[in-house]
C-alpha cells in the first residue's frame, strides 16, 4: 500500500501579511486550522516545517507535530528539508499544503491522494471551476490549462499554468489551487533544477517542472478555498468562520 505524509511550509516574513499563520480565528491561529483539515483528510503523518520558533512552538502547543528547517526561497526546498530530517520510511508521495488555506476541502487532498496512487503519477495538483469573468483577468490568481475537461473521477495533464488573462484565449481553463502531491523522486530532482527563464518571468515555481518534462496531473476541487493572502483576506475569512462557530 503507497503511503502518503502531508508537509504544511510555514514562515512569518510572508510579503503581503506579516506574521499570517499566528492570526487568530476562533481564538486558534491561522496555521493550526491548516493543520487541523489535513488531520481530518485521514492521508497520511502531518507536519508543520518552519524556519521560524514561534510558529514551530504554537504547533506543538495545539497538538500537532512541527520540524524547525532552515531558511528557505520556496516552500517546496522547506518541505524537501523537513522530509529528509524527518527519516520517514515506506513514504511514496508528499502531498504539500499551503499553510495559508484554512478552508481547504478535506476531501479534495482525498481525492487528490487517491489519483495519484491509482495512477502512479509524478505530480499532481488542484483547481477548481471558474464562476467569475473578472478572475481571468485578475494577475494575482494563477490559472491552469488542462488537455482535457477536468472531472469527477479524471486526470488530465496540465498544459499550461499563467497570471495572464486567458479570458476567451484558449477552454479548460480552471482557477489553481496550490496544493501538489510529489513522487517522492521527482520532489528530489525538481529541487535540484536551476530555474527556468519561464519560471523566473512569470513567477511561479511549477513551469520549471513543465520545462523539464515532467507531467503535471490535474485534480478537479469541489470549492475554491480562500487564500489568506492580505489583511482583507483574513478579515473575511475570520468573519466567515467565527460567524459559523
Amino acid at each position: 500500500m503507497m503511503k502518503t505524509v502531508i508537509i504544511i511550509p510555514s514562515r512569518m516574513a510572508a510579503t503581503r501579511l506579516k506574521g499570517k499563520p499566528l492570526l487568530e480565528i476562533n481564538n486558534l491561529p491561522l496555521i493550526c486550522h491548516v493543520v487541523n483539515k489535513a488531520k481530518i483528510s485521514g492521508i497520511g503523518d502531518v507536519f508543520v516545517a518552519t524556519e521560524d520558533k514561534e510558529i514551530f512552538d504554537v504547533v506543538n502547543e495545539n497538538d500537532g507535530n512541527a520540524i524547525l528547517t532552515g531558511a528557505h526561497k520556496t516552500g517546496t526546498d522547506r518541505i524537501f528539508e523537513a522530509f529528509k530530517k524527518l527519516k520517514l520510511s515506506n513514504i511514496d508521495f508528499i502531498l504539500n499544503l499551503q499553510g495559508d488555506e484554512p478552508m481547504i476541502d478535506p476531501q479534495d487532498l482525498i481525492n487528490l491522494n487517491k489519483l495519484m496512487i491509482k495512477n502512479n503519477s509524478e505530480v499532481g495538483t488542484l483547481a477548481a471551476e471558474i464562476k467569475e469573468d473578472k478572475i481571468y483577468t485578475n494577475q494575482n490568481i494563477v490559472k491552469v490549462v488542462t488537455q482535457n475537461k477536468l472531472e469527477k473521477n479524471n486526470f488530465p495533464k496540465a498544459v499550461n499554468f499563467s497570471r495572464k488573462n486567458l479570458y476567451k484565449q484558449t477552454s479548460n481553463i480552471y482557477h489553481h489551487i496550490g496544493v501538489y502531491c510529489y513522487k517522492i523522486s521527482v520532489l528530489e530532482k525538481f529541487v535540484n533544477l536551476v530555474q527556468t527563464k519561464n519560471e523566473i518571468d512569470n513567477k511561479l515555481e511549477q513551469l520549471r517542472l513543465m520545462d523539464n518534462n515532467i507531467d503535471i496531473n490535474v485534480s478537479i476541487a469541489k470549492s475554491n478555498p480562500i487564500g489568506v493572502d492580505t489583511k482583507e483576506d483574513y478579515l473575511e475569512l475570520k468573519k466567515k468562520l467565527e460567524y459559523k462557530s
